[in-house]
């Protein structure tokens, strides 16, 4: 692998080759592992407590929830790639000094893993929707709008994951995020019930996570109309990713400027 001939913006296509080629070897059981946790949610929930809990908003609870699962999911496989796969590469295996040596910047290493996790949860996302398609949860053709929504949200949820790996000094660190930040932002953002149904100040503060902004948009397309309001959730989708990508290269190169 060499980053000789590409153009500057171009030197992470090299990085993020070599880990698809890396991930082939064990794609099956990787696919598998991300869908599995939402997957089960998904008809656990959808099914069982749709029986007791027949419609949300006018639809179908299992409907309703079918959004919050793409999206919950893709949040997840994200997160999961860019903090655990990532240290590794990073810290334990010393994959990213290797890469250093090579004509190479550090930029380049972080821009590179964190559109490898965007498509990782790309494809967790897009297995959970094929899912949901063979079950007739969603079978309107607006479902299509929500393929760059998917990749949007594996995107942001990269950046941010991509700033704790910065910090972190073990595996362990990572709990903290998914116990305080990805496990509330699930509860607050619309996933398994409406964000209305929180205190009023509780809902405005939630409105502006980005998993609930993916939610607003991902919702309306499973259920065959679009989002009435698109602006406000792509924006907090692009700014946030703008922000917690910019504050990842910097924490990154001051870890490996001690």
């Amino acid at each position: 692998m060499s980053a000789q001939g590409y153009p500057a913006w171009l030197r992470w296509w090299p990085i993020y080759r070599r880990n698809l080629l890396v991930w082939r070897k064990l794609a099956i059981a990787s696919v598998l592992g991300n869908i599995a946790d939402p997957l089960i949610t998904l008809v656990a929930f959808g099914y069982g407590l749709g029986r007791l809990l027949p419609e949300v908003e006018g639809v179908p609870y299992i409907n309703f929830l079918a959004a919050g699962s793409i999206c919950m999911s893709t949040m997840m496989a994200a997160s999961f790639e860019s903090l655990y796969s990532a240290y590794s590469r990073m810290q334990v295996q010393r994959t990213w000094e290797s890469l250093l040596n090579a004509p190479l910047e550090l930029n380049d290493v972080v821009i590179a893993e964190a559109l490898w996790a965007a498509t990782k949860s790309m494809m967790s996302g897009v297995a959970i929707l094929l899912v949901m398609v063979a079950l007739g949860i969603a079978q309107n053709w607006t479902v299509l709008a929500i393929l760059p929504v998917v990749a949007m949200i594996g995107l942001c949820f990269a950046s941010i994951g991509l700033c704790f790996n910065a910090l972190a000094k073990g595996y362990d660190f990572f709990t903290y995020y998914f116990t305080l930040v990805l496990t509330p932002m699930v509860f607050l953002s619309g996933v398994y019930y409406p964000v209305a149904g929180l205190p009023e100040w509780l809902a405005v503060w939630a409105r502006h996570l980005p998993l609930a902004a993916a939610v607003d948009l991902v919702r309306p397309l499973v259920l065959g109309s679009w989002p009435t309001e698109w602006v406000r959730p792509v924006l907090i989708l692009l700014g946030t990713t703008a922000a917690a990508l910019s504050l990842a290269l910097v924490l990154t190169r001051r870890r490996f400027s001690k």
